[in-house]
């Protein structure tokens, strides 16, 4: 796969220099494309990250799609898919639906993959009890019969 280029039609967003250094939050609902330095905490629920060769973070990272060809130190939470390139470098634990890991990618943590939260099927109005069900990334939390739910 080839490097980043954060002109493409895929990564409309903001770009991130390999000459910027940020320390502290970075949060936004755009694309995202860092060659820089990230040292905090990085949120773009709902939009992608590409973290660049030259990209390095220190941070807990949370995107809803997650490409790394440089370096991460820290969490990494994907709502959707992480694509790690070969010159990927990641230490610390993934949480993704879908990962992919190119030949030649380092990683030092764990791998836990989720499924997608899906909503429960309804009850027609002539079925037994209607319940109120939570659901979460994991799956159904909780039901209690709507009847029985206290004020």
């Amino acid at each position: 796969m080839d490097p980043v280029n954060p002109l493409d039609a895929g990564h409309v967003g903001a770009y991130i220099g390999k000459s910027v250094t940020i320390k502290g939050e970075l949060s936004g609902s755009e694309n995202l494309v860092l060659d820089g330095e990230v040292e905090g905490s990085i949120h773009l629920d709902g939009h992608s990250l590409t973290i660049g060769q030259n990209g390095r973070v220190r941070a807990q990272v949370k995107a809803k799609d997650i490409v790394v060809q440089g370096r991460v130190d820290g969490n990494i939470q994907a709502g959707d898919r992480l694509d790690l390139r070969k010159s990927a470098m990641i230490t610390g634990d993934i949480l993704a639906q879908r990962i992919a890991v190119e030949d030649g990618a380092f990683l030092k943590g764990k791998i836990e993959t989720t499924k997608e939260a899906r909503p429960e099927p309804r009850q027609s109005a002539a079925g037994a009890g209607a319940s109120a069900v939570t659901t979460t990334a994991a799956g159904p939390v909780a039901a209690v019969p709507v009847a029985e739910r206290k004020q």
